[in-house]
């Protein structure tokens, strides 16, 4: 059973194309009728305007193998008086789903990606969360890559936010135990007995998905062919705990260990 990442582990970072032997995985594993869900953090176009585009680039997806952050929103952050960040594609969805944006006196910070935070919205989070608001990442990712640079994640920037405030924080999306959990709830569909212990999950942040779904019985398998260009660049860093169970260039050199 397989918990699958999509940005930088099925689809490119540059040009959101199929990554090697991403369509040929996939389409193993409906053969085989093998549970697996594709968990995304995706937040910049409605789950399933992305799911579509996935689709329409061949990779064969179905709306029971997908998971996003945006799926599970409403039930974890009130629509009313929110201070949003993020790409406009991110405040765009939001408006769409009926968030309340507002940035005067905000109950709840929210935080998507974006490469080009700058001081100015740094500071606004700062006094929000000061006075009171409660501080969500939509996800926890450690790098965001786009456009061939790397920029701090939102998972780097909601920890610079708790040390700046000492506000705690929550995360909609990956690696949080509730968006995990929901994910198993996925598989059990597919199969009733499902539990962590029989996933392995695919994903090229090896701090930002891997090392939480360690910690709950998954077995990892960190790509490279997204955020790092190496594993060399991030498994040195690493605690003893963190580091993945396997490693692969890509998806079609994890097929081949198959």
């Amino acid at each position: 059973m397989y918990f699958i990442d999509v940005q930088g582990t099925l689809i490119d970072d540059v040009n959101k194309q199929p990554i090697a032997g991403s369509i040929e995985f996939l389409e193993h594993l409906n053969k085989t009728q093998t549970p697996y869900m594709v968990i995304t953090n995706n937040t910049k176009k409605q789950s399933n305007v992305f799911l579509d585009y996935l689709n329409s680039i061949g990779l064969p997806i179905s709306k029971t193998h997908y998971l996003d952050p945006l799926m599970l929103l409403e039930s974890r952050v009130s629509k009313e008086a929110v201070a949003a960040y993020g790409a406009q594609e991110f405040l765009d969805v939001l408006i769409k789903m009926g968030y309340e944006l507002n940035y005067t006196n905000p109950k709840t910070v929210l935080i998507a990606i974006k490469e080009d935070f700058n001081s100015e919205e740094y500071a606004q989070m700062i006094d929000f969360l000061l006075s009171g608001a409660q501080l969500i990442g939509m996800h926890e990712t450690t790098i965001y890559a786009k456009n061939k640079k790397r920029y701090p994640g939102v998972g780097a920037i909601l920890k610079m936010l708790e040390f700046a405030t000492s506000a705690s924080y929550e995360v909609v999306g990956k690696p949080s135990c509730n968006f995990y959990d929901e994910s198993l709830a996925g598989l059990k569909k597919q199969n009733n007995g499902a539990q962590f212990e029989d996933v392995t999950i695919i994903s090229d942040d090896v701090k930002g998905d891997l090392s939480g779904a360690k910690m709950m019985g998954m077995k990892t398998v960190f790509v490279t062919s997204g955020k790092y260009k190496t594993a060399d660049e991030i498994l040195p860093l690493l605690k003893a705990v963190e580091q993945p169970d396997l490693v692969f260039d890509d998806m079609q050199k994890f097929m081949e260990s198959l």
